[in-house]
């Protein structure tokens, strides 16, 4: 899947756009820089390479409501073909509960597959979800109603693809397996150069793992990819439907053939073989920009 030249353009076009009607950073922010910068070089036809990484971005957009009390938090990512597919988007608020949030979703996306095959459509997304987001602020599963609670970890299963420049240290090795073990978190580690840590569960457990890892000293580390799957409102015990989304057993560190002179570099076959037991492979290449084989 690489990225056309047109198609690197009318993503360019389209994130200048949102920049300049969403000037401030607490409105719009690109996740990683880097990957924004590596494409625009594509575009601008200032290197022939192509992009290998997703861009990821956030929009939050406050609600016309009289007050302007409630915001939605729009995290969006450009897979490889967008705009000939639509974009991937997760809404987010503490005014949603999960519920509202597996509706305002399903239909969010039906709209995207209807009407954002070809042409850049962000913006339209954005209004969609302004002028129908009262609608799910209203509604709730009638038989959840009286008990459910506006928490985000039994809203949302995540699953985080975390990219380290390397992953030596010894310390913060122990710290990767220590705190997704305290946070409940599956997922694996794989130590060398580069370093991957792929953890899943709820939520607010993912975000605070990132939060704690992010925080130590790094040569460079960023979310390389995200999934967010709604929880469905008619299960009745939050953990079971966590775990059916589940791809991995509690977190564990792996070595695939540990080779060169540090014995820091690992067997790039038999990781995407085991992505590919996990049903993970479509993320291979968004961390290497090759298919794997």
């Amino acid at each position: 899947m690489m990225l056309s030249q047109e198609v690197a353009e009318a993503q360019i076009s389209e994130l200048d756009l949102l920049s300049s009607m969403f000037p401030s950073e607490e409105e719009f922010v690109v996740t990683d820089q880097l990957a924004l910068a590596e494409l625009r070089e594509f575009a601008e036809q200032k290197s022939a390479v192509r992009p290998t990484f997703t861009i990821q971005f956030t929009l939050t957009v406050k609600l016309d409501d009289g007050d302007g009390a409630d915001a939605l938090s729009l995290h969006c990512s450009y897979p490889p073909h967008y705009p000939n597919v639509p974009p991937e988007i997760v809404v987010r608020s503490p005014s949603l509960v999960r519920s509202q949030q597996t509706q305002l979703h399903s239909d969010l996306n039906t709209y995207l597959k209807d009407n954002c095959n070809g042409d850049v459509c962000i913006l339209s997304a954005v209004e969609w979800v302004k002028d129908n987001a009262s609608t799910y602020l209203n509604l709730a599963c009638p038989a959840d109603h009286q008990n459910e609670t506006v928490t985000s970890e039994d809203s949302i299963f995540t699953r985080l693809w975390i990219y380290s420049h390397h992953i030596y240290n010894k310390l913060k090795r122990k710290y990767i397996i220590e705190w997704s073990e305290e946070l409940g978190l599956s997922g694996f580690s794989m130590p060398g150069k580069p370093g991957i840590v792929c953890v899943e569960g709820a939520e607010e457990s993912c975000e605070e793992f990132w939060s704690r890892i992010r925080k130590l000293t790094w040569k460079r580390i960023l979310i390389r990819h995200r999934e967010d799957i709604p929880l469905s409102c008619s299960s009745s015990d939050v953990q079971m439907n966590i775990q059916k989304h589940q791809k991995f057993p509690p977190l564990q560190e792996m070595a695939f053939d540990a080779h060169g002179a540090r014995g820091n570099h690992m067997d790039l076959g038999q990781l995407y073989r085991f992505l590919q037991e996990k049903g993970c492979a479509d993320v291979f290449p968004m961390y290497f920009g090759i298919e794997g084989r």
